[in-house]
């Protein structure tokens, strides 16, 4: 059974960082792509990241380019999304993702198959 736990989410200032975990487990994800999206409330699910497990590309929107960075850590089976100079807009509930998305799909939900259950980031002005 695929299961992927998403931790570190919370509170913090403008400016500050934090980093989000997703620890993937119940299959191999090695020709898979790992996604990050968010969702406010009221606002649609934002893709926010993409990685390929098997080579390490990353894929970041304008929105977050500069200031988050997705990298994965194969012994392990987790990826991190480290997310710094953080804005009262990156508040959201952030959801890890695995999929086999196609350079269409790759930003979008319906790309990807498997996902975590969830960890909240408020960011305070």
């Amino acid at each position: 059974q695929v299961q992927l736990v998403g931790s570190g989410g919370g509170l913090v200032q403008a400016g500050g960082s934090l980093r989000l975990s997703c620890a993937a487990s119940g299959r191999t994800f090695s020709s898979y792509i790992m996604g990050w999206f968010r969702q406010a409330p009221g606002k649609e699910r934002e893709f926010v990241a993409a990685i390929s497990w098997r080579d390490g590309t990353t894929y970041y929107p304008d929105s977050v380019k500069g200031r988050f960075t997705f990298s994965r850590d194969t012994a392990k089976n987790t990826v991190y999304l480290q997310m710094n100079s953080l804005k009262p807009e990156d508040t959201a509930v952030y959801y890890c993702a695995a999929g086999v998305p196609t350079m269409l799909t790759v930003i979008r939900s319906t790309g990807y198959t498997y996902w975590g259950q969830g960890t909240q980031v408020t960011v305070s002005s």
